[in-house]
């Protein structure tokens, strides 16, 4: 009998204690919502991804600990501008805590090859992106050897990172 794959969504429902994000590219696919902030529309994410607020604003109601760590470049891309001026909107709106590292202090810590997503310290969900920030797939990984090194990893960086409300983007 084939199992399925949980989808996002689900493993983020289904979360008990934490659901932590490492990012570590500096940009993303450069999409349209991405052209209209660079154009000037000034858009409040809050209005624009609902959906996020409502998960993670019920995930934190849950007791989730909800946490994003950013490792950065500096100077910074134009996308992470675009990214730094939505978080307190978007992300620290729904309730997530947000750090960010410049990439120069992360170089002695060890980090995951890919962005992921940790559920409770035991499952961790792979990004995968091409070159140009377009997602290309997921991959679920429970192996608790695994689990354990990006939770250390995470962990490491939340240390040395900076708080949203106090990172000012070079």
């Amino acid at each position: 009998m084939a199992t399925t794959k949980p989808t996002f969504e689900e493993l983020f429902r289904s979360a008990q204690h934490s659901a932590w994000h490492f990012e570590a590219r500096d940009a993303y696919a450069l999409d349209e919502d991405y052209q209209e902030w660079i154009a000037g529309n000034h858009f409040d994410p809050a209005e624009r991804w609902p959906w996020w607020i409502d998960l993670v604003s019920a995930s934190v109601v849950r007791g989730v600990d909800v946490r994003r760590a950013r490792v950065v470049s500096e100077p910074v891309s134009a996308y992470i501008r675009y990214e730094h001026a939505l978080t307190s909107g978007h992300n620290v709106k729904a309730g997530e805590s947000v750090r960010w590292l410049p990439r120069r202090q992360a170089s002695s810590l060890l980090l995951p090859g890919n962005d992921c997503w940790i559920f409770d310290r035991a499952s961790v969900l792979f990004n995968h992106f091409n070159g140009d920030g377009e997602m290309t797939g997921e991959e679920l990984v429970t192996d608790p050897g695994v689990a354990h090194a990006c939770v250390s990893a995470f962990e490491a960086i939340w240390e040395r990172a900076t708080p949203h409300e106090e990172y000012r983007p070079v």
